[in-house]
């Protein structure tokens, strides 16, 4: 409505800022969680669940805990009827994990969780694709999390196709191949490491999985580099239910 150069301008700034602005703030939104550069409003509001405002070590410690409770068969009762009005509002999870999609591993389960506490991606064979890496990206960046666990299992299906791709030329129908692909390095790289080579294969692809994290993302090396995030990794036995940690 106006047509004097210093009205342009400032039109032409706005419509700038709004762009740079308006998918972060419309992600942020969708899941509850705040804007990065608006930490003081996040430091100032009460969230969803206050037990969860955790450092990285104090996370990892809170994960140990509840999967020793589950191996123990001691897991607690979880009412979730009262937590859903403040979850409906937001989230603030306390780590994220990295998990294979394998029916059989439930990290919820696995480390005696409620809902809201743990920010779950899932694909077969717990390597991190660009989905899986932008989603871990808004975890930290948006969400905040502290800690973010890759968890592998014993006998994973992926890593046994991998191992059988790479040993015995062994070809699949469809995508299945993208994932084969994605976990062979690691088997190519097991196979010089003494002992059973799924194994070792399973270990060395959750290890390179919590390298490629960092190098890949400079949001996720960032905030290690700060002191705000750890990045581990570990395996879960079917038999006991056992995470062990991978140090």
């Amino acid at each position: 409505m106006c047509d004097s150069k210093s009205c342009a301008h400032t039109a032409v700034s706005a419509r700038r800022f709004f762009l740079r602005s308006s998918l972060a703030a419309t992600l942020a939104v969708a899941a509850g969680g705040v804007l990065p550069g608006n930490r003081a409003v996040a430091r100032t509001a009460s969230p969803p669940k206050p037990q969860n405002v955790l450092d990285p070590d104090a996370a990892l410690a809170q994960l140990v805990a509840g999967n020793e409770r589950y191996v123990s068969g001691v897991s607690r009762r979880h009412d979730f009827t009262h937590e859903r009005p403040a979850l409906a509002t937001g989230q603030n999870p306390y780590a994220a994990v990295l998990g294979c999609a394998d029916s059989r591993v439930v990290p919820e389960y696995a480390f005696d969780c409620a809902r809201g506490d743990l920010f779950v991606a899932r694909v077969a064979g717990n390597f991190a694709n660009d989905d899986m890496l932008g989603s871990l990206e808004y975890a930290v960046a948006v969400l905040e999390v502290p800690l973010i666990l890759v968890l592998g299992h014993e006998r994973c299906g992926a890593v046994a196709a991998a191992v059988r791709a790479v040993t015995q030329s062994a070809e699949y129908p469809g995508q299945i191949s993208s994932l084969v692909s994605a976990i062979s390095p690691s088997v190519e790289k097991a196979r010089a490491l003494a002992g059973d080579l799924q194994e070792t294969a399973t270990a060395q692809n959750v290890r390179d999985t919590v390298a490629a994290l960092s190098a890949r993302s400079s949001i996720i090396r960032d905030a290690a580099q700060a002191g705000k995030l750890r990045v581990v990794g570990g395996i879960y036995r079917l038999g006991t239910g056992r995470v062990e940690f991978l140090g």
